[in-house]
């Protein structure tokens, strides 16, 4: 079961609306965001919970365009030695469909394949040794990215962003050898609005509910 509609009440809730209406936009308009939008929308990221309230993260932010062309091209040469170190069969066994294996390959083309032209790039680091890091930040991105929705702006978030570490002009984000770049988020006045895709709705489990478990289980013993 999958569904691409919206119900009335999402219609109507601007957080909800946030939310279904958030895109991974990959084409920007060259409009560049003011400073003050871009605080906002790291103020929003702040706003997200953490393990024991570390709030781990750190902001690195790339706005010239030049920069950002010399990063994503950096970038886009580790990360293609790095798809052919681990072969097309682990790239498929990642995905789990050949389909997105190709796209996956296929976004290392283009004139800046990892940023999209995005005219704001923020890495977001945390100390490696915490182990919660990925999961915390996971969430400030998350909320970074419905913020600049509620702005008027669209973002992608960039997991290839984190090969970084592995070229030769990392050293310009000086950021401190215990924490590391756990992904990007691109910002800016999107050029396309991207179809939405389908979610699947059979993995919801209401345990203590069985009345409520519409879903067909077949329990193994």
């Amino acid at each position: 079961m999958e569904t691409t509609t919206l119900s009335e009440d999402v219609r109507t809730t601007e957080g909800l609306k946030m939310i279904y209406g958030r895109r991974a936009v990959r084409k920007y308009k060259t409009r560049q965001v003011d400073d003050a939008i871009i605080e906002r929308i790291i103020d929003a990221g702040r706003m997200a919970p953490s393990a024991i309230n570390k709030q781990p993260w750190r902001f690195y932010i790339l706005t010239n365009k030049d920069t950002i062309r010399s990063f994503s091209s950096e970038i886009t040469a580790v990360a293609a030695k790095e798809f052919i170190r681990t072969g097309e069969n682990n790239l498929l066994k990642t995905t789990g469909n050949p389909l997105q294996a190709f796209h996956g390959a296929g976004l290392l083309k283009g004139t800046d394949p990892i940023f999209h032209d995005a005219p704001v790039v923020i890495f977001i680091t945390a100390p490696k040794i915490d182990e919660w890091a990925a999961l915390d930040i996971g969430m400030c991105a998350q909320n970074m990215m419905l913020a600049a929705k509620a702005l008027g702006l669209d973002s992608c978030p960039v997991g290839l962003a984190k090969f970084v570490e592995q070229t030769d002009l990392y050293y310009k984000l000086r950021v401190p050898v215990g924490d590391q770049v756990h992904l990007a988020v691109i910002l800016g006045y999107g050029d396309e609005i991207p179809e939405i895709h389908t979610r699947k709705k059979d993995n919801t489990f209401f345990i203590d509910k069985r009345e409520r478990n519409i879903f067909k289980r077949t329990l193994l013993l």
